[in-house]
């Protein structure tokens, strides 16, 4: 089977790989001639507005980022409303502003280079005021197409091998990537940037599904071909990355496998595309074939790696009086920081963010509370805290001091030498044991690292704009991580 033939996992790893020498030596430019278009569009498709009449939750935000992921009960039906409001707040279109030559969109979630190369598709039987189908979210008008009428659930849950939150939801949502829209920029890294830029969207999902008493559950383990054809995507350039059940207590699915190819006319993303051999390659190898592969494939993560909590530790001090804001307003609120005072931050600010990010996700790739991913900090200027480099020890709340003293010019220069690393108050960096991830779920434990990372990543983001202190998102020099 190519899923456990590793060797891809690390040649895609090793080929996308930041140096200072790769970096250098790029010559890659933006050709703006070709620049894609910034949403999916389906022209002979007519649109389902979506209703703009939200309430906002009464849970706190950061209550609702730092959930587990573990909910009982079925949650509320899923209307028009409450799907608008679910949408609007994880992938909606927030603002947008003109300038010479176009016109920028500013979205809800974080995304690498404000590329939003990720579309959401709902997959739902009978719901109130919407028909059984297969939908496709859009952005730009804030609607729903339907490309296919008719109840299918069954066929996704074929492809999930019988995944138990897939057989008892009324709805599922299907994320997907169009390459090209991100590639334009990143080149090749771009199948990185698929997870990352779904798991910061993931990431507003939770929270919001948690602020709306939703249950949700992330599926990873899927057949990608019967996906491309429940969707009518192409398979090499839109692919799935992960799906999501919405809810609990659907009425009993009809077994319905037929899922015709349809064809549907979008518009071009561009007069022309540069394709990256190395994405299609990674995506093939880390591609699951048969429902019965996927059943095997389906494991939660091992025992935590740390067992023991070294002498030399502090014990986080998160703060005992949080804001009461909801989830709505800080994603409304939420941008990308483009400067840093070097002003210090509370031990107490620190201490919340890294107990909301890490109490887990609800994931068929990951034990309730374990995670693949390790946080590992820089820490700058934070009030009560030494200077220095730090693990955070999930399992105990505690920070583990690796280096201690004044870490500025290396955190600069770790991520990709830019001064915001070098100006913050702390840098947090998810780290992942990549021999142990693929030996135990295949080249799909890359995707699977990656979007773990992403959604704590995503999580991070809206609790530090929580506490009102702002973030950003950066890379870094993969082996000087070491």
């Amino acid at each position: 089977m190519r899923n456990r033939d590793t060797t891809a996992a690390w040649a895609y790893h090793d080929a996308t790989k930041h140096s200072v020498a790769s970096v250098h030596r790029s010559r890659h430019g933006l050709d703006f001639e070709i620049m894609p278009r910034p949403f999916k569009v389906y022209p002979q498709l007519a649109p389902i507005p979506l209703p703009r009449d939200f309430t906002t939750a009464t849970r706190p935000a950061l209550a609702a980022i730092a959930h587990d992921g573990v909910m009982v009960g079925d949650g509320p039906a899923l209307d028009q409303v409450t799907l608008a409001r679910l949408l609007y707040f994880t992938a909606g279109v927030l603002r947008r502003r003109s300038y010479p030559g176009g016109e920028a969109f500013f979205r809800a979630q974080a995304c690498t280079g404000n590329l939003h190369h990720i579309d959401l598709y709902l997959i739902c039987g009978a719901l109130p005021e919407l028909a059984a189908g297969v939908y496709h979210f859009s952005p730009h008008d804030f609607a729903l197409r339907q490309l296919r009428a008719g109840d299918v659930r069954a066929a996704v849950l074929h492809a999930s091998a019988d995944e138990a939150a897939i057989a008892g939801t009324p709805a599922i949502l299907a994320c997907t990537s169009t390459f090209w829209r991100n590639a334009w920029k990143y080149q090749a890294r771009t199948y990185r940037h698929c997870f990352w830029d779904n798991g910061t969207l993931l990431a507003n999902l939770f929270a919001m599904a948690t602020a709306m008493e939703l249950p949700t559950r992330l599926v990873l383990g899927f057949v990608d071909e019967e996906l491309t054809q429940v969707l009518d995507l192409d398979g090499e350039r839109e692919v799935t990355l992960s799906l999501i059940a919405l809810g609990r207590g659907a009425a009993t699915m009809p077994a319905n496998l037929r899922v015709p190819r349809l064809g549907l006319e979008t518009l071009p993303l561009s007069s022309r595309e540069v394709t990256y051999p190395d994405i299609g390659v990674a995506h093939d190898a880390s591609s699951l074939w048969s429902a019965e592969e996927v059943a095997a494939w389906r494991s939660p993560a091992p025992a935590p790696m740390r067992t023991a909590t070294p002498a030399e530790s502090v014990p986080l001090a998160p703060s005992l009086s949080v804001p009461s804001e909801p989830i709505e307003q800080v994603i409304l609120r939420r941008g990308s920081t483009r400067e840093f005072a070097r002003d210090p931050i509370g031990f107490d600010v620190l201490s919340t963010v890294l107990r909301s990010i890490t109490r887990g996700i609800g994931a068929d790739f990951v034990a309730p509370g374990a995670a693949w991913n390790e946080v590992y900090l820089i820490v700058n200027a934070v009030a009560g805290l030494a200077p220095g480099a730090y693990a955070f020890d999930r399992d105990h709340d505690v920070l583990e001091r690796l280096r201690a003293g004044d870490c500025r010019r290396q955190a600069g220069h770790l991520d990709l030498d830019q001064a915001l690393a070098a100006d913050a108050a702390v840098n947090l960096y998810w780290l992942v044991d990549l021999h142990r991830v693929v030996a135990h779920l295949g080249n799909r434990g890359y995707r699977a690292a990656q979007l773990e990372a992403a959604i704590g990543g995503g999580k991070a983001y809206l609790a530090a704009y929580a506490l009102g202190a702002g973030a950003t998102g950066l890379t870094f020099f993969d082996d000087e991580m070491r």
